[in-house]
């Protein structure tokens, strides 16, 4: 049996958002469900499992799901302290988005995808966007509220979300969102193959093949542009940063950061904190 709710008797009549925190049961859902909204949820506690109409998946905190009208789902928690934070989104708003940004085209909410999109966040990612949606929650909700809250995530999203070549499995746009997660590039390509399901032979043919790099050079650009985030926003330590990106030497760190960002993590680390602006 499927369950569809609108979003009409969920907004109110000049609402274009509604935030919601839930504490997931931890029974097997009796029946999924779907909608005529887009609906945005991520894991803010603990651990949850997510059921789609042929299979089921497993999410951890931190990870972010953009629901389509058309994906019937349902959530149930693994443990006591499950916790999503989940919010309805008018369609009509999303549908502007989407018609005014191209570059979302074929990804998120407008992704033509067999499953809906699945994207991590860091811890510090996470605060922002809790911040965010504080913000959200306490203020107005209209179009210009919900989309100042959206535009940023969304930008920063597809910055990272390498669109993939037509013909491309399922499988690797999954491993390459998957991979955005500290828990998953720690391991390097290892870990790559281990989300992509598939022997380690196989996941190279086929990263190679689409994104035309091995899954190692893949994983370390993840790992450098964590790197960055952590320089920029942080005080933590190089030794911290580079064990946290699960490469414990520190020669090796510096010469992949420098590679990818083109300045030592201790240069890059003064130059972006150096950019703000101090009262006198």
């Amino acid at each position: 049996m499927l369950t569809t709710l609108h979003h009409t008797d969920i907004l109110t009549a000049d609402a274009k958002a509604h935030l919601t925190r839930a504490t997931l049961d931890a029974r097997r859902p009796a029946s999924l469900h779907d909608h005529d909204f887009h609906e945005l949820i991520w894991v803010q506690n603990g651990n949850a499992r997510h059921h789609l109409a042929t299979h089921r998946s497993e999410l951890a905190e931190g990870d972010l799901l953009f629901i389509r009208p058309t994906d019937a789902h349902a959530l149930q928690g693994k443990g006591d302290a499950a916790l999503v934070v989940s919010i309805t989104l008018h369609p009509d708003l999303i549908a502007r988005i989407g018609a005014r940004h191209p570059p979302l085209q074929g990804r998120l909410f407008w992704s033509d995808a067999a499953e809906p999109a699945v994207l991590a966040r860091d811890s510090r990612q996470m605060a922002d966007l809790n911040a965010a949606a504080l913000r959200l929650e306490r203020g107005r909700l209209d179009g210009l509220a919900v989309e100042a809250f959206l535009l940023p995530l969304l930008s920063a999203l597809t910055e990272s979300d390498l669109p993939l070549p037509a013909g491309a499995p399922d499988w690797l746009a999954r491993a390459c969102a998957a991979a955005l997660d500290p828990r998953v590039f720690r391991d390097g390509a290892a870990g790559f193959a281990r989300v992509a399901g598939r022997a380690h032979p196989h996941v190279s043919r086929t990263v190679r093949r689409y994104l035309h790099q091995s899954p190692s050079d893949y994983v370390n650009t993840q790992r450098m542009a964590f790197a960055a985030r952590r320089l920029a926003g942080s005080t933590d330590s190089l030794a911290e940063i580079a064990a946290d990106c699960g490469i414990p030497n520190l020669s090796h760190f510096h010469k992949l950061f420098r590679a990818q960002h083109g300045l030592t993590p201790a240069a890059y680390r003064r130059a972006r904190q150096a950019q703000v602006v101090q009262p006198g």
